[in-house]
């Protein structure tokens, strides 16, 4: 009988989870298909664009999903470093070194993204910083609340 409660616990607080993480995912794929509009007209302009940040919203969402999944657990701080590194590589391979250049017919651009990079970068080690200092956290409440 307390066994069945216990299962009974558990599959609730999975199936809690289950659901914070698919309205999670839901809600930050609704910001990115809002954004998406305004953003169609770029990809006219560089080529692969729409599919780079497809694949960024993609990895994302799943790591979104795998980080609520492990809520409860010291694997979500980890998931959530692993967030903010991605950020942080996807920027440093995508954008290069936040100078973006573009041709059209006889027209050549040259756009300085170098603020909105230096911006996203140090918000990105924020948040890394963040997750190590939880999950630092998280295992020095585990280690004082076992008896010795």
């Amino acid at each position: 009988m307390v066994e069945e409660a216990d299962n009974r616990k558990r599959l609730r607080r999975l199936v809690f989870k289950a659901v914070k993480a698919t309205l999670k995912a839901v809600l930050f794929y609704f910001v990115y298909f809002f954004i998406a509009a305004f953003l169609a007209p770029l990809s006219e302009f560089v080529p692969g664009f729409q599919q780079s940040i497809e694949a960024f919203v993609t990895v994302y969402i799943c790591l979104i999903i795998v980080s609520e999944m492990a809520s409860g657990t010291v694997f979500q701080y980890f998931f959530n470093v692993a967030k903010a590194l991605f950020v942080i590589l996807y920027l440093i391979l995508g954008l290069g070194g936040g100078m973006l250049g573009f041709s059209f017919e006889n027209v050549s651009l040259m756009i300085d993204l170098s603020f909105f990079f230096v911006a996203t970068m140090l918000l990105s080690l924020v948040g890394f910083a963040k997750s190590i200092l939880q999950a630092i956290n998280y295992l020095n409440q585990k280690t004082e609340t076992q008896p010795i």
